[in-house]
């Protein structure tokens, strides 16, 4: 059970035998991917202990504070992986969350049942009258028709996949193939489980000859990105590229942990990451089959 943070630094400092359990900075490099929580957390409010101070899996209660001023205390785990699907700073203060997106009166979905109908005894009622059953009907998942039949792994153009949103990811994309002569054009691959309402992936770039799909992460305008649940997606994605027979190359900037054994960790993209890239296609593909493609 999560205990206040006074005590919960108290105990360590006893188990630990030690005044400064964790010194600070001892995981600043965890909490770096999380600019939003750090402007959240305030020392003054956690009885002097900084964020760097704090293991992101402790069981610990904090206070925080977004930039409304709300105030309400959470759980590292349960602050790390707030953001959910809304792509706005308010994701991450769950008061904030409530205010934009107000609690919505439930549905009548209440069927009254006749009572020459089967009614299971939990919900008889002796007085005789009819019985009140609520129904919740479960989402069906539907994978989306427009998926072509190809065999799983095929590299296609598919008009699902959403237009790329970031200027560096377009950067990206002109440096690359103006230095490897592969095929343009693809943006999905074939997988063979669902990816939410699909049966294909949409990598950032691929390489079909190379079979290499890369990727550009960041944490993005308030944070959002590539964090939390989002990185749990992402952990997701590369299973079902490798399970198609490609590899994946995600350039990680903002500070965020590399996912995969060919990821690159960089500040921004520049030459010298366009240099780190093509070494790591050598890695994963070897020189004799990449330095063919070189323009």
């Amino acid at each position: 059970m999560a205990e206040r943070v006074e005590l919960w630094w108290a105990r360590r400092q006893f188990s630990k035998g030690s005044e400064v359990p964790y010194p600070v900075g001892s995981y600043r490099e965890a909490w770096a991917p999380f600019p939003a929580l750090i402007r959240q957390y305030h020392p003054e409010l956690n009885a002097g202990i900084v964020l760097s101070q704090v293991p992101p899996a402790a069981d610990v209660l904090l206070l925080w504070q977004c930039e409304a001023g709300h105030k309400f205390a959470a759980t590292p785990d349960e602050q790390r992986n707030r953001p959910g699907r809304e792509r706005r700073r308010s994701a991450w203060c769950p008061e904030c969350v409530d205010l934009a997106r107000p609690t919505r009166a439930l549905p009548m979905r209440d069927v009254v049942t006749p009572l020459d109908s089967p009614v299971p005894a939990a919900v008889a009622n002796p007085t005789g009258r009819a019985v009140l059953r609520s129904r919740t009907p479960r989402r069906k998942l539907q994978v989306c028709a427009k998926t072509p039949e190809l065999p799983v792994g095929e590299p296609f153009h598919s008009e699902c996949a959403p237009k790329p949103a970031s200027a560096v990811e377009a950067q990206l994309r002109a440096d690359l193939f103006a230095r490897l002569s592969v095929t343009p054009g693809a943006n999905a691959v074939r997988v063979a489980r669902p990816f939410f309402d699909h049966v294909e992936v949409w990598p950032d770039i691929l390489l079909p000859e190379l079979r290499v799909a890369i990727e550009y992460d960041s944490t993005g305008r308030h944070g959002l990105e590539h964090v939390g649940k989002r990185e749990d997606a992402d952990l997701r994605k590369d299973r079902a590229l490798r399970s198609a027979r490609w590899e994946v190359v995600r350039i990680r900037t903002g500070r965020l942990e590399p996912l995969g054994p060919f990821d690159l960790q960089m500040s921004a993209w520049n030459p010298k990451g366009l240099e780190r890239l093509i070494d790591a296609l050598r890695d994963i593909r070897g020189p004799l089959l990449v330095d063919p493609y070189l323009a």
